[in-house]
């Protein structure tokens, strides 16, 4: 009984020590920018900016992609928490940026996993010229959310 107990002391204080140790990946302050878009009274925030700075490198060419120029809005998809609303901005028949105008935000918790997944979420729709992105954990709704109101936004770039 005693060197169980031990050695369920050990494996917990070992996990303990990968996860919070300094320089870990998964800590908050190495997740990316975030937006810091609230509202006042709780609820859905709207933002006027941009998620995540457009990628430095160039996007791929506009005969592989089919998008044409300019600024589309998707449809407002429901992330259960709140509603997800984007901007998809198609410069040079590519995917440049997307903008969350709508995400939820009524409680804390929404709020800060939803500054950490919008830059992630926004860098893997550029990288991959469309709406099919991973999901990402911990944020399975918004990342949902975010595909259907981008997918909608890509259809208008398309037609």
């Amino acid at each position: 009984m005693k060197k169980l107990l031990a050695t369920s002391f050990l494996v917990g204080a070992s996990v303990l020590y990968i996860f919070l140790r300094p320089g870990n990946a998964t800590t908050p302050a190495t997740l990316g920018a975030t937006n810091n878009a609230t509202s006042a009274g709780g609820g859905t925030a709207t933002s006027q900016g941009s998620a995540a700075p457009p990628p430095s490198s160039a996007a791929p060419a506009a005969a592989q992609s089919g998008y044409k120029d300019g600024t589309y809005t998707g449809s407002i998809a429901d992330a259960y928490y709140g509603p997800v609303k984007v901007q998809a901005t198609i410069k040079g028949g590519a995917l440049n940026n997307v903008s969350f105008l709508l995400f939820p935000n009524g409680e804390q918790t929404s709020t800060y996993i939803n500054e950490q997944v919008m830059p992630m979420l926004t860098q893997e729709a550029i990288s991959a010229q469309s709406a099919n992105v991973n999901g990402v954990s911990g944020a399975t709704f918004t990342s949902q959310a975010f595909e259907q109101s981008l997918a909608s936004a890509l259809r208008k770039a398309r037609s």
